[in-house]
């Protein structure tokens, strides 16, 4: 009867600590994912969440943070505030790597057609000059009616302004002619 009832004890002092423990984070590329971030003091929620890959090498991990659940490209860009978040899993990613990759999600995003937006894409683009390493994790908060912010390490770099740039910075992973189409899915949580 007594072992019985240590049994039962243990059991319970085991059940107890795993329903008080906190749940682990997705992990992706040996990249711990946040469930909630706080950007302008305002929590966000991972939405889903990816792996950017070429030629079957692993370049960032790439996330999608928003208010509530969403799956389509509609209820991200009609929401309030989303931020996308790229943490750099390979040494094979440099600035200039990045930026000609960003160049070309900007002309995938608008048709081919950037010229609207390419003061925000030039001053955009000033953020990625300095070298970029293993490791490093980019956040870009897009805020309805105002622009985007870009973090380096969680260290604010500068916002860039404008709706029109705001959509166009969000299709380049969630658009028609996404980064990459698995990335895609994976961040809109399908």
């Amino acid at each position: 009867m007594k072992s019985l009832l240590r049994q039962l004890l243990l059991i319970s002092a085991v059940t107890s600590a795993m329903l008080s423990a906190p749940l682990a984070a997705k992990t992706l590329a040996d990249v711990s994912l946040a469930d909630e971030i706080i950007l302008s003091e305002q929590a966000l929620q991972l939405n889903g969440a990816g792996i950017r890959s070429k030629f079957f090498m692993d370049l960032y991990v790439g996330s999608l943070y928003t208010p509530s659940p969403s799956q389509t490209l509609d209820s991200v860009l009609n929401a309030p505030r989303v931020a996308i978040r790229l943490n750099i899993v390979s040494g094979m990613i440099t600035s200039e790597k990045m930026q000609d990759a960003i160049i070309e999600g900007f002309d995938d995003a608008t048709d081919g057609k950037p010229q609207a937006i390419q003061p925000q894409i030039d001053a955009f683009m000033a953020l990625f000059s300095a070298p970029i390493a293993e490791g490093d994790q980019f956040t870009l908060e897009a805020v309805k009616e105002l622009g985007v912010t870009a973090y380096k390490n969680g260290e604010k770099q500068a916002t860039v302004e404008g709706e029109t740039f705001r959509k166009a910075l969000l299709k380049i992973w969630l658009g028609d002619k996404p980064a990459q189409k698995s990335l895609k899915k994976a961040m809109l949580g399908d």
